[in-house]
């Protein structure tokens, strides 16, 4: 039973590297890996969580306080992260500035392939719908780069805004995605 099981599991991965786009949950335990297929058919799916419990676990205890458990955070006039966050996938300028920002950059979670899982959590979990199809996940190597660079010495206000008006223009996101909620009065 179990070695066809393992067969069944095989199969699902190697059908999912030909659904370039589609992402393939195959949780044979509960911190197996989560895939996603590459654009490129041919190659082997990319694992978006290694620990899909434990990046839900580190959001939880150091981000939910503020962006709420689900990502939606009104009436707090903070970034709603639920089905918008993945926008900010889509340039390399606005990818960096989701691991720059302070409370990323210099998270209590030291470790770069934890901290890429739970940034993972947030993109592809909590912003599902906003994702592009391909979107590569964080990296651990991604992760340690650009967290050196945590941005200290700007509005992040004023920066969020910059590159919501960027992600409009060149990736065709929803102009709500200026506004840090959905409803949110503009200025």
């Amino acid at each position: 039973m179990l070695k066809s099981g393992r067969v069944v599991l095989a199969l699902a991965i190697v059908a999912a590297a030909g659904l370039g786009g589609w992402r393939i949950d195959v949780r044979a335990q509960q911190s197996a890996p989560v895939f996603s297929a590459s654009p490129d058919p041919h190659a082997a799916p990319r694992p978006l969580m290694v620990d899909p419990e434990q990046a839900r676990a580190d959001y939880v205890e150091n981000c939910a306080g503020c962006h709420g458990l689900h990502g939606s955070t009104v009436p707090a006039k903070l970034p709603e992260l639920a089905g918008r966050v993945g926008w900010f996938m889509c340039t390399p300028e606005a990818r960096a500035y989701l691991i720059r920002l302070p409370n990323v950059a210099n998270s209590r979670i030291t470790d770069n392939a934890q901290l890429a899982d739970m940034m993972n959590y947030v993109i592809f979990e909590l912003g599902k719908g906003s994702v592009k199809p391909g979107t590569p996940p964080f990296t651990a190597e991604e992760v340690a780069y650009e967290r050196k660079f945590a941005l200290s010495d700007r509005s992040l206000s004023d920066e969020r805004l910059r590159l919501a008006k960027q992600v409009v223009q060149r990736c065709h996101a929803p102009d709500s995605i200026k506004l840090l909620y959905p409803g949110e009065t503009a200025k």
